[in-house]
């Protein structure tokens, strides 16, 4: 036996029992006679004693113990006459009687401390030495917390956990595929899946009623922070149901881990058009911890003599709260900031809202008080506030000044990590128009049904159309989204003729599933949440490499196994792929 107890569990009430432990040793502390060394598991440590004057050779061995070194004692629990209150097991220690080397250690190149010393690059590289950090290890654990609680309340909700393919068929929607070749069928290939979206489809069709998978999912595309080559989904699918209905179930279950791993109760979760989140937001995932809501000024701005505002599309601002005091380097650093390539804007107008009632801005030469007044009206500033104006082209204006909303919230610590607000966006448009190809793409996905009431303007307008589709928006991230799909074979043939599918284009790509359609396809749909997007926001982050066991870095590789790699010629040939 290994062990009797793990490195995190003895007490004052273990005090002397003889104990076997095993573990990493942590750290080595040698004070002459004594020699002290903290052995570490994955729940806690325990301080353990080797004593010169009771075994020489014993404590001579400790002494000799590096970082690292996995090892297993045995000895008496005692109780610590310097108590470490930080440690779970710092009433005792354990005077050590027995100690087997089980492996020896290289000397690491980080330190296993909560703040180490490695960067991330050299701690990705070295991953597993880095999952014993305790940040690490608990965000591991936090995570696998989260997927058990996923799994308890869609169980219980009556949903079938089903797996589905990895090795499908690529398909030109959405993101690039990663693509696998088929030996057994020279020059074909098999793609990795997207998301399992055809199949929880014809589940449906199939009977299974309420289908989830915790799932794997590829895309081949740009990454960042909170981006991977390869992520998890939690899918899921419903029949015989409306978006009332499925707004409902996956509300219960955001409510559901909210309350069981965060201890935090929702009442009803708010709701928000796309039309309302870009007007007021400038994005369709607003972050509604604070305020700053987009005020248009257009009616209030234009026609006053400045140029710059009179020849654009949108003048629209926010107010920052308690920040009339920014000087003018203060400002000017601002305008600095959102003139970055990242922003893209071409400058700002501020305005400050005095205590003492009066209004000064950057533009008092065309504004007078009246004017200035009715912009604090519109954007809701009060006296100590800053009003931030910008003006353009309506979409690209409402990204910019979407971005400087964020930045201030940052900067005034507004978005607090322990803090949630949950949000559905509803009523997206259907299809959005691509103005590098000149065609319509689907906004959502194919398979999206359009509402009832919009599907006369499918052949007449179909940009005016909107999805039966719904986002569930937190802190600002998406984490999960998803739509009543199309059932019947007819308005799918149409849904892919206005994505510029031609008939024997459609029946190549989607003809399985078009045909499932006339075998009696009962009306469905469902939601997939982003496991890792999720799970990073309710432990306090937003970068979710931080609770992935084995993450890719910002150019989708694997430093630590050295992926990907060339494949050698034999096989190749075996595939039947040249290399050019």
């Amino acid at each position: 036996m290994y062990r009797s107890h793990s490195c995190g569990e003895l007490r004052a009430s273990n005090i002397n029992e003889t104990v076997r432990l095993s573990g990493w040793v942590h750290k080595s502390r040698n004070l002459g006679g004594m020699t002290f060394i903290d052995l570490r598991d994955r729940y806690g440590k325990t301080q353990l004693v080797f004593n010169e004057e009771v075994d020489k050779n014993l404590s001579e061995k400790a002494a000799k113990l590096g970082r690292e070194f996995v090892i297993q004692i045995e000895g008496k629990v005692a109780e610590r006459s310097s108590k470490n209150a930080e440690m779970l097991t710092g009433d005792v220690e354990i005077i050590v009687s027995k100690l087997i080397i089980l492996n020896a250690s290289l000397t690491p190149p980080f330190t296993m401390e909560d703040e180490s010393d490695g960067g991330e690059e050299l701690r990705m590289k070295y991953r597993y030495l880095d999952i014993r950090r305790t940040p690490v290890r608990e965000n591991l654990i936090f995570r696998h917390k989260v997927s058990m609680e996923v799994r308890k309340y869609l169980s219980d909700q009556g949903f079938i956990d089903v797996e589905t393919p990895y090795l499908i068929k690529s398909t030109p929607e959405g993101a690039r595929d990663f693509v696998v070749p088929s030996r057994m069928n020279e020059g074909q290939f098999y793609a990795l899946p997207q998301s399992p979206q055809t199949f929880k489809q014809l589940l449906m069709v199939g009977g299974m009623d309420k289908y989830f998978q915790i799932v794997k999912c590829f895309r081949d595309e740009d990454l960042r922070a909170d981006r991977q080559p390869e992520f998890t989904q939690i899918d899921c699918e419903m029949a015989f149901v409306e978006q009332e209905d499925i707004l409902n179930v996956f509300e219960g279950l955001t409510r559901h881990l909210l309350k069981e791993v965060k201890g935090v109760e929702f009442g009803d979760f708010p709701r928000m058009t796309f039309d309302d989140a870009m007007k007021f937001y400038g994005n369709d995932k607003p972050d509604i911890r604070f305020d700053m809501k987009f005020g248009e000024l257009n009616d209030l701005a234009k026609n006053k003599g400045f140029n710059v505002f009179d020849q654009q599309e949108l003048i629209v601002g926010i107010a920052v709260p308690g920040c009339a005091g920014y000087s003018r380097k203060d400002t000017d650093k601002l305008i600095d900031w959102v003139k970055r390539p990242q922003v893209g804007a071409s400058g700002l107008v501020w305005a400050k809202v005095n205590e003492d009632g009066t209004y000064k801005s950057s533009v008092d030469k065309f504004y007078n008080q009246e004017d200035l007044a009715a912009w604090a009206e519109r954007t809701n500033a009060k006296k100590g506030d800053l009003i931030l104006v910008m003006s353009g082209d309506t979409n690209k204006v409402r990204a910019q000044l979407s971005a400087l909303r964020m930045e201030m919230a940052e900067r005034l610590g507004l978005r607090k990590a322990d803090e949630f607000a949950p949000l559905w966006v509803i009523d997206f448009p259907l299809l959005e128009w691509d103005e590098d190809t000149n065609a319509y793409h689907a906004m959502h996905h194919p398979f999206t049904a359009p509402k009832p009431a919009d599907v006369h303007l499918l052949d007449t307008d179909p940009g005016k159309v909107k999805a039966n589709a719904y986002d569930l928006v937190m802190n600002g991230n998406e984490i999960g989204g998803g739509s009543i799909r199309i059932h019947d074979k007819t308005m799918q043939a149409t849904m892919l003729r206005h994505l510029g599918f031609s008939e024997t284009e459609a029946k190549a790509q989607f003809g399985f599933l078009m045909d499932a359609f006339e075998y009696g396809a009962p009306p469905h749909g469902g939601l997939a949440f982003g496991l890792d997007r999720l799970v990073s926001i309710l432990g306090g982050q937003e970068t979710i490499r931080d609770f992935i066991a084995f993450p890719k870095n910002n150019s989708g590789r694997d430093v630590m196994i050295d992926a990907p790699a060339p494949l050698d010629n034999a096989q190749l040939d075996e595939l039947g792929l040249k290399m050019k």
